[in-house]
């Protein structure tokens, strides 16, 4: 397998599909995969990286940063708030807010370390138990306590929906509501659905096995 060859097989389809469209980036989801995986991207100058645990982006990413200085690591994964002061310093984007107890910790750890990230609101789009993100009901009252209560730089919305068929209504309404809200960045679309992310104006895809190939440990 060609790692090069399958991030650029991704890259040649957005390019050709949407041609005026400059500001669509491909997070290599690298969670299980070990620097022998990682490395081709780094010397391709690939820049953008997701990883569901913190503890895994620590160990993994701490030396690489010192070689890749440029490298933007995305927490795509649930955060639990006893991980945020770890999360905050490794992670440039977390793609996982969901709840106001790990936004109260978020915002205190970056007045303490003087950092600031950037961050999606993850949605529960189809109100799915196993599934986290907020209810879409409460989805602006959410918004609100972020940004204006909290200062967090929440920049779009993030969300993974129900495996039923129904991808392109689930996508549609996250762009209506995104752009309801005036957010530029919307992080929908992974291996298996990028294409139809892609037709709702997602901007992060979030793409793991068609880069790396398929995970054995998951």
């Amino acid at each position: 397998m060609n790692i090069i060859n399958n991030y650029t097989a991704i890259q040649d389809y957005i390019k050709k599909s949407y041609p005026s469209k400059n500001n669509i980036k491909i997070i290599s989801v690298s969670k299980t995969f070990n620097e022998d995986k990682i490395l081709p991207l780094l010397q391709n100058s690939n820049i953008h990286f997701g990883e569901n645990k913190v503890q895994e982006a620590q160990s993994k990413w701490t030396s690489l940063r010192k070689e890749y200085p440029n490298i933007k690591l995305h927490m795509i994964g649930k955060l639990q708030t006893n991980k945020v002061k770890q999360a905050v310093k490794v992670f440039d984007y977390i793609h996982s807010v969901d709840n106001e107890k790990l936004v109260n910790a978020l915002s205190k750890t970056e007045i303490d370390s003087n950092k600031k990230l950037s961050y999606f609101i993850q949605v529960n789009l189809g109100n799915e138990e196993q599934k986290s993100g907020i209810q879409k009901n409460i989805l602006d009252d959410f918004f609100y306590f972020c940004t204006k209560e909290k200062n967090l730089n929440i920049i779009g919305l993030m969300a993974i929906p129900p495996n039923d068929g129904r991808e392109k209504d689930y996508f549609k309404y996250l762009e209506e509501a995104n752009k309801s809200l005036g957010l530029e960045e919307l992080s929908m679309g992974m291996s298996a659905d990028y294409k139809t992310a892609l037709e709702f104006n997602s901007t992060f895809l979030r793409i793991g096995s068609l880069i790396f190939g398929e995970r054995f440990n998951k």
